[in-house]
């Protein structure tokens, strides 16, 4: 009974390895082993626990930010980015890769879907590369890597989720989050730069208009053209939350509505396209849910044989003190990023390996942005990284899996570069909350 929750884990790790349905076997765990732990007094327990979960009023922004997103998507707004962007980047060594992580910066900043933001890019801009002798390994790294920037720029759903389960601030999140963002962006963009001096023939410039139709010009007023759109987007949501305007989940209803609006300025806007956006929410915000309501479970089955407990421990005999238990934490985190969901993760392990580290006076805003980076390396990393699987399925026949996986290695290291970065300076993260705190 002693190393029951340590039985749990084992057990929930060997249901989930086998491919079943993370929900349900979250769900079944718990039960089995609630059962064994607490008898059938369990069953009065789990049901107070899943309402506090069903009625937390923060993660009424899940949905709307899926909406925003997907009704994005829709609108046309990406295409016409990557277009301008291409054009305007293009005649650089390395422009087009420049071009996708700025691009990647303004969707993610705009949407935060990773899957609707690398099939985008894929779809325009991968065939594009490939026609003008960008190696396949840079053209698909940098796609990969550019979509997966709305998981810490905000506003991101992983750090909706984050600073619920730690108990931080959203808002203080999304704020927090916006320097190492734009650090990660200007990291990509250095080694672009750096790849494409050093191997000219692999990242070339072209000397046409490369995007879009024919005969175009890149002039001033296109430009600002393609950016009204997401800058809008931007000030609307991110800018009432950072001045105090509004709560992160009033932010998301004025970011759903304003999508919508955006969609119709394009054109693109018709009942069809709602019906579709508003299913597809839908699907995912019940994924998202049954998943949460299956770790709130496991959570309460978890500490409630001490599993809480024989980790502390076992993090405490660690060498290096307080910085040991920081490194090893992260270093779990980046490990179960190549076999699980960010979601899974954070549902699973973040709420038991948080408060250990809080346990340590460390900032609560600084390493939920460090765990938000680190999870957004389980996107890259083989063989679960859903931006490959979603990069693959829209690559042209040329572009093996092998070619993918080896493009994105570079990036994965630079990720964690920014890692180590903001772990050794925390002002990266924490000096913007402060300054706007007052």
């Amino acid at each position: 009974m002693d190393y029951l929750a340590a039985w749990m884990f084992v057990v929930l790790t060997l249901l989930l390895m086998a491919g079943f349905p993370v929900a349900f076997t979250l769900l079944g765990t718990s039960l089995l082993f609630g059962l064994i732990g607490f008898g059938w007094d369990f069953f009065n327990l789990l049901p107070i626990r899943l309402w506090g979960v069903m009625t937390n009023f923060t993660f009424v922004a899940v949905p709307l930010f899926v909406f925003m997103g997907l009704m994005l998507e829709r609108s046309g707004i990406a295409t016409e980015l990557l277009e301008t962007m291409g054009a305007l980047f293009g005649r650089v060594r390395g422009g087009l890769s420049i071009s996708v992580v700025l691009v990647g910066a303004l969707l993610g900043a705009s949407t935060g879907i990773v899957g609707a933001t690398v099939v985008t890019m894929g779809l325009i801009a991968l065939p594009t590369m490939i026609k003008w002798g960008y190696r396949h390994e840079l053209a698909t790294g940098t796609i990969a890597a550019a979509g997966t920037l709305g998981q810490i720029i905000p506003p991101s759903i992983v750090l909706v989720l984050l600073g619920d389960i730690i108990g931080v601030s959203v808002g203080e999140l999304f704020i927090g989050a916006v320097i190492p963002g734009l650090f990660l962006v200007l990291l990509y963009i250095i080694y672009i730069y750096v790849y494409a001096l050093f191997r000219p023939k692999a990242a070339p410039a072209v000397t046409d208009q490369v995007c879009g139709a024919e005969g175009q010009t890149c002039d001033a007023r296109r430009v600002a053209k393609a950016l009204v759109a997401p800058v809008v987007l931007i000030l609307a949501v991110l800018g009432s939350i950072f001045f105090g305007i509004a709560s992160p989940t009033e932010a998301a209803g004025i970011g759903a509505l304003a999508s919508m609006l955006l969609c119709m300025a394009n054109g693109k806007m018709n009942m069809q396209t709602l019906k579709e956006v508003s299913e597809s929410t839908m699907v995912l915000t019940s994924m998202v849910f049954i998943i949460l309501v299956g770790a709130a479970a496991f959570g309460l089955v978890f500490r409630g044989l001490g599993g809480d407990m024989v980790i502390r421990d076992w993090l405490t005999h660690l060498p290096f003190g307080k910085w040991g238990v920081l490194a090893t934490v992260m270093t779990l985190v980046f490990i179960l990023g190549f076999f699980l969901d960010f979601i899974e993760i954070t549902f699973i392990h973040i709420p038991v390996l948080a408060p250990i580290i809080a346990s340590y006076g460390f900032d609560p805003t600084w390493f939920s942005i460090l765990f938000a980076i680190n999870l957004q390396t389980s996107f890259l990393t083989p063989p679960f990284g859903f931006a490959l699987f979603y990069l693959k399925g829209v690559s042209p026949p040329g572009v093996t899996t092998a070619e993918i996986y080896r493009g994105i290695i570079p990036f994965v290291i630079l990720q964690v570069i920014g890692l180590a970065v903001i772990i050794f300076y925390p002002d990266l993260a924490t000096w913007l909350p402060r300054v706007l705190k007052g």
